[in-house]
């Protein structure tokens, strides 16, 4: 094999160096946007300038949606397994769906195509606040209705008076009565639908632990839907399994959740007074009521004495004392730090140079936030 000429040697060595030059003027200057990328990209959410949340949702509204074809072709599926569910629900199974997409409209939709036999009540998880007694009521006072059949017009006296006993019952009693077998109801039952069993009035073990009770009444089926990642962490095994006893069905809808979305604040839009104070309560609500009481003795103080600086931690601590409130400063350390951890309460400085504690809410919204506590 032939040497190649040194002319040819020398062209490729100049390619190579120019070469190896070019990927070098490419890595810093890679490496010079990157930094100026991160520099721009550090900033905070609170930094951007928020719009007006009604603009937001009617913008969002009218975001027109994609794929519609596919979509509807997808529920029509669902639609196949309409009479399964049926037969699960006869078995005494509950349908929990679960999946991408507001399945409101589905369930709705089968509702009505499969359970037009049955009565049916739905609860609307997503709402901020759901009263699990009425609810109960209102399915003990519907299943009074098929022991009265036939009888309404000549008991309609003592109806009224047994519905007025199941506003004053307690929930087990009403539970108790719902578990009871009911003379033509053999093979029948009320089905309750639930929109989002993990929606945030929900979510507490008390509001499960009735649902989960109230699922495993002879006279009663549920449907519900999930959307949360973490929901199935609601239940125990024995609440998934023997009380609610789920029949999982994963049923992505890739639906906009454009009712549920309605009752949730939108990141950027501009905070109103009633979705910060309604923040907050839910916040204060998770805590203790020694906690609930310290934070309501801070904002009246900053409410009657609005152009003061903020409360000094020395007087809350002694109003706390005269309560019964904390015992130590210890104790009054440790809520303070879990207020300002939920920035519910911050620190400035006094003129005269004392720690001052304020909370960062306007009059009005601590006046609905101390109205909601009660």
């Amino acid at each position: 094999m032939k040497n190649p000429p040194s002319g040819d040697l020398d062209t490729r060595e100049e390619e190579g160096e120019e070469h190896e030059l070019r990927f070098s003027r490419n890595y810093f200057l890679a490496r010079e946007l990157g930094g100026t990328h991160r520099k721009k990209t550090a900033g905070k959410l609170s930094d951007i300038d928020h719009i007006d949340e009604q603009v937001l949702r009617a913008a969002a509204f009218e975001i027109k949606p994609e794929n519609e074809e596919e979509i509807a072709a997808l529920l029509e599926r669902y639609k196949e397994q309409y009479r399964k569910w049926l037969f699960e629900l006869r078995c005494g199974f509950g349908l929990l769906m679960y999946g991408f997409g507001s399945k409101k409209v589905l369930l709705e939709d089968f509702a009505t195509a499969t359970l037009a036999d049955y009565d049916v009540i739905v609860i609307n998880g997503y709402l901020p606040s759901i009263n699990i007694k009425q609810v109960l009521v209102t399915i003990a006072e519907l299943l009074q209705d098929h022991q009265m059949k036939g009888k309404r017009n000549s008991f309609s006296g003592n109806r009224q008076k047994t519905q007025q006993s199941f506003n004053i019952q307690s929930i087990d009693d009403l539970l108790s009565y719902l578990n009871e077998p009911v003379v033509d109801f053999k093979d029948s039952f009320i089905c309750v639908i639930v929109h989002n069993i993990d929606g945030p009035a929900l979510r507490d073990s008390e509001s499960q632990h009735y649902l989960a009770r109230l699922a495993c009444c002879s006279n009663i089926r549920v449907i519900a839907s999930i959307d949360h990642v973490n929901a199935p962490l609601l239940w125990d095994k024995k609440m998934a399994h023997t009380q609610f006893n789920w029949c999982w069905y994963h049923v992505p809808t890739f639906a906009p959740y454009k009712v549920e979305g309605v009752f949730f604040p939108l990141i950027l839009a501009a905070g109103t007074v009633a979705q910060s104070a309604r923040t907050a309560t839910i916040v204060l609500q998770s805590l203790t009521p020694n906690a609930q009481s310290i934070f309501k003795i801070l904002a009246e103080y900053q409410l009657n004495n609005e152009k003061e600086e903020g409360m000094p931690v020395s007087t809350l601590y002694t109003k706390c004392r005269e309560r019964f409130l904390v015992s130590s400063r210890v104790t009054l350390n440790s809520h303070l730090t879990e207020f300002k951890d939920h920035e519910l309460v911050k620190t400035r400085k006094h003129s005269d140079g004392q720690d001052c504690l304020y909370v960062p809410l306007s009059s009005e919204a601590l006046h609905k936030l101390l109205a909601d506590l009660g």
